[in-house]
């Protein structure tokens, strides 16, 4: 009888852990107008317009066993610390979230307002200039906590599944650069083409939910479109809500820090990108799909990313450089040594979500593509979906090939994020390092 009981007992357990619930909620994140927008420095006035509105949306998974994640996509350049910290503590404080419980993710649109303090170096704003972007800040951060609530109460059963899909319109950009500064020599530029998708049923079949990524900056809409919108992240959210009544579409930035649309700089081409991730979406969806169940464990880390020295001389020089952009990192860098404080590191998130048999890891910053290549290759026997842009955006976030190359993802854009200079080597290894500490951690939990 104690044998019989037992059993019971074991597969009550087992079914509560496999059975999910989900629910989603949204919320309009569009600023007044007019605003600064975020990411081209060529960009010497305020948007006035807004050509399609912004979202952040949550998706949030429960199993039967008290195992659960939120995870909210926002149409925008990116999340600094000061709004992702405010945000987990307030789900933290309002709904019992912790930490890694709760995937923040950001769609990179450089049609999206700026998010005080992310890229400040690209804006010389008087206080009274800033204040507008520090009100939709704090605005932002409040309305983040209250989504993903939102998806927390309208928790219901459903099923879920994963496949894979693919899309070409994403090229690496860093190839012609260094072609160009490296004649004759052989350039490795890989791309990743891949679209996870995870679709979320409701019991009767319809659909809940899509989530879906690629790995390709979300840059169609180049500098001289200097109005609100989403770009082709925007435009392929769309897409899918239309064919799918009643389901909501959740994009999540991959990997894309080297990656470009190509060619871009017409609307028409953000359009078709949309529509070519929508429609492989629906391929995906349309066809057989692997079942995704409980139970669900995270587990969340950061950790000390030190930079190369750097010196306060150097900055002395630096702030008599021609260069406005360099003038202004150079005189906050002074502000820094001469507060005895100068910036020697960065604290960078890193952040594993497991189900039965997928595996969602989040990283932090503009992450090149090689991470998502040697993740992949480092666990090869479960789906393995790598975001970047996630939690926190703090820089360019470089390989150890791209930080030996140099160039834009490896050095110059810590220029516009305020930060002192590259990363110190061994970079990649830290990170991947501590990946596999969480995905560790994970398994183990519970």
């Amino acid at each position: 009888m104690k044998i019989l009981l037992a059993l019971v007992l074991s597969t009550i357990s087992l079914q509560a852990a496999t059975d999910l619930r989900a629910g989603v909620s949204r919320v309009n994140i569009t600023p007044p107008v007019p605003v600064w927008l975020a990411g081209y420095a060529a960009r010497t006035q305020q948007a006035q317009t807004v050509s399609a509105d912004l979202y952040a949306k949550a998706l949030a998974i429960e199993d039967g066993s008290g195992g659960r994640i939120v995870m909210v996509t926002t149409d925008l350049i990116g999340l600094p610390r000061e709004v992702s910290d405010k945000v987990a503590e307030g789900v933290r404080k309002r709904f019992g979230l912790k930490r890694s419980e709760l995937l923040l993710n950001s769609s990179h649109t450089h049609t999206g307002p700026v998010v005080w303090p992310i890229l400040n170096v690209m804006l010389d704003l008087t206080p009274a200039e800033q204040k507008p972007l520090r009100d939709y800040a704090e605005r932002l951060s409040e309305q983040l906590v209250n989504v993903a609530g939102e998806a927390l109460r309208n928790i219901a059963p459903v099923q879920i599944s994963f496949g894979e899909g693919e899309a070409d319109f994403a090229i690496n950009r860093r190839a012609a650069k260094l072609a160009q500064l490296n004649p004759g020599k052989q350039i490795i530029a890989p791309i990743d083409h891949s679209v996870p998708v995870l679709r979320v049923q409701r019991k009767d079949g319809s659909l809940l939910a899509i989530l879906f990524g690629y790995a390709c900056h979300n840059t169609t809409m180049t500098a001289e479109f200097n109005e609100v919108g989403a770009d082709y992240a925007g435009f392929a959210q769309a897409a899918i809500e239309r064919a799918h009544p009643g389901a909501t579409a959740l994009f999540l930035m991959l990997c894309g820090g080297d990656q470009n649309p190509d060619p871009r700089s017409k609307r028409e081409y953000a359009l078709k990108y949309g529509n070519d991730l929508a429609q492989s979406v629906d391929r995906v969806i349309g066809g057989r799909m692997q079942p995704v169940s409980g139970p669900i464990r995270s587990a969340y880390k950061e950790i000390d990313l030190p930079f190369a020295p750097n010196s306060r001389e150097q900055f002395v020089t630096e702030s008599t450089n021609p260069d406005v952009f360099r003038q202004r990192r150079a005189r906050f860098m002074l502000e820094r040594y001469d507060r005895g404080q100068p910036i020697q590191s960065v604290q960078y998130p890193v952040q594993a979500i497991r189900f039965d048999k997928l595996t969602v890891v989040a990283l932090g910053g503009e992450v090149v593509v090689d991470f998502a290549l040697r993740l992949k290759r480092e666990f090869p026997n479960t789906p393995l979906i790598v975001a970047g842009y996630s939690n926190v955006v703090m820089s360019y976030i470089p390989s150890e090939r791209v930080l030996n190359e140099g160039g834009y993802e490896g050095e110059e854009a810590m220029i516009y994020y305020g930060l002192p200079g590259k990363y110190a080597p061994g970079v990649e290894d830290r990170i991947v390092t501590a990946v596999h500490e969480v995905v560790n951690a994970s398994t183990a939990a519970r």
